[in-house]
């Protein structure tokens, strides 16, 4: 690679980097073109060379750390040995997320933005249902029943904690494990 294009790599990831860490603080939509560039160290028209919009630009952030994290939940199947023991490692995954930590926050801004951003919402809808797949054949591979319906059911009920969590209101996790787990032994292996 040469260095021109390392350097523009460079750029394209701090570019990333700032629409990350700007979309928890501001919010979406206040997120500007210049907020941006100062914050990854650029001019604003260096935005515009690397991205062919500002919303192409936090999308691609955005997505990019949705697949992040569904890589790091991957993790935890890949250690899992029994149903109940992925979904107790992904419901107990929750504890690292107050709600108002800026993961938890980019994700809310994002599916709010996704509400009136199409293109973003599939971006979205690709990732999620692609984990949704992934697990769900996990579990049917484990003879879990409606394993694709139960993998929906779990990743609900793990957007819906972190949603709680964000209002300041956080169920006994223990509870909340021992509730789901139900859904993956009734009829299949634990």
């Amino acid at each position: 690679m040469t260095s021109a294009a390392a350097r523009g790599r460079a750029v394209r990831e701090r570019l990333l980097a700032a629409a990350v860490e700007l979309i928890p603080e501001r919010g979406w939509t206040a997120v500007s073109t210049r907020v941006l560039a100062d914050r990854a160290g650029v001019t604003p028209s260096v935005v515009h060379y690397h991205f062919p919009t500002l919303q192409a630009l936090l999308r691609e952030a955005v997505i990019g750390m949705m697949r992040q994290v569904m890589t790091d939940v991957d993790t935890l199947l890949d250690t899992a040995r029994t149903p109940v023991r992925a979904v107790e490692a992904l419901l107990a995954s929750v504890d690292q997320y107050t709600g108002a930590d800026p993961v938890s926050l980019l994700f809310v801004e994002a599916y709010l933005a996704a509400g009136r951003d199409e293109e973003l919402r599939g971006l979205i809808n690709g990732v999620i249902d692609g984990f949704r797949k992934r697990f769900g054949q996990w579990l049917h591979d484990r003879g879990v029943l409606a394993a694709e319906e139960t993998a929906a059911v779990v990743l609900a009920c793990v957007d819906g904690l972190l949603l709680h969590r964000g209002l300041g209101s956080s169920p006994d996790i223990q509870s909340v494990i021992a509730a789901v787990c139900r859904l993956v032994t009734s009829g299949g292996r634990s």
